[in-house]
């Protein structure tokens, strides 16, 4: 779908894999690896393991990527724009964010691009504004979903087009289509059926959807909050293990998160350089891929 362009996949051996305490000293603390997929002076490219959340929130104290950024590059910790929160007592707070472009949600793994730089960060965001950069995840989801119908404009890929909003039901939730409140905006994402696939040879169980899922490639089109977890949800084929949007669906395939990967990025750095780098599949991805011999 992209050209390819792995920003020293090649050489795995040689790319900077830092370890560092996810957790602080709570007993749920765990080690985790940054890989650094792509490094110039400007940025830093790197592969975000799920279970780690991009920024602070203001309600937790884990150790979030902003913090392993500021660790490794402490001169870039003025870099990027707070985030304005509510506080107690119905004041503001500001949370800081160095190096934060964009966002992925805690459980989602893949690639996400840190600033090192004003003027770096201040070029990605627009970039991230004007839609230009091109995102690729990969998702497993409950239900055999369709082939969308060709079109001249979209070849094989199947549009989802539905504003996204606020829910009425539970805050940390947004949804999509009607009963969706304020701020609605419009969102748009890409999809492609790369397999459809059972977990049981049972000739009876094979044919009941709670057997059935399918690996889908997605192209977010525009970035809002949750986007690709809300607009699954909207056609009826949520991500598995979704702990928000599943419903009461069972968690699936082994997965004990999120099943959704960033998998690549395309973007232009400050040198007019068009590149496009990619985060390879975690291991419970391969899992599945393996065992049910998929594409």
């Amino acid at each position: 779908m992209f050209s390819s362009f792995y920003a020293r996949l090649a050489q795995l051996v040689e790319q900077p894999v830092y370890t560092g305490k996810v957790g602080g000293s709570s007993p749920s603390s765990r080690t985790v690896k940054v890989t650094i997929l792509y490094e110039d002076n400007d940025l830093v490219v790197v592969d975000k393991p799920s279970g780690i959340s991009v920024h602070n929130d203001g309600k937790n104290k884990d150790e979030t990527l902003a913090d392993w950024f500021i660790k490794q590059y402490p001169e870039s910790k003025d870099v990027g724009e707070p985030l304005m929160v509510d506080a107690k007592g119905g004041e503001r707070r500001a949370i800081m964010r160095p190096g934060i472009v964009h966002r992925l949600d805690r459980e989602t793994s893949g690639v996400i691009i840190l600033a090192k730089n004003q003027e770096s960060f201040l070029f990605l965001k627009d970039q991230f504004k004007n839609h230009t950069i091109e995102k690729v995840y990969r998702a497993f989801v409950y239900g055999y979903v369709a082939d969308p119908n060709a079109s001249l404009l979209n070849g094989k890929m199947g549009v989802i087009n539905a504003p996204i909003g606020r829910s009425p039901g539970d805050v940390r939730m947004w949804t999509a289509g009607r009963g969706a409140r304020d701020p609605i905006r419009e969102a748009k994402t890409g999809y492609v059926v790369l397999s459809r696939f059972t977990d049981t040879q049972d000739e009876v169980e094979i044919k009941d959807n709670s057997h059935q899922f399918s690996y889908l490639e997605l192209y977010p089109k525009t970035g809002r909050t949750h986007q690709l977890r809300v607009h699954l949800r909207y056609i009826n084929h949520p991500i598995i293990s979704d702990p928000i949007y599943r419903g009461k669906k069972e968690k699936s395939l082994g997965f004990d998160r999120l099943a959704l990967h960033a998998k690549s990025i395309k973007f232009i750095l400050l040198s007019g350089q068009e590149i496009e780098v990619e985060a390879p599949l975690p291991t419970d991805f391969v899992k599945v891929i393996n065992n049910h011999q998929l594409k």
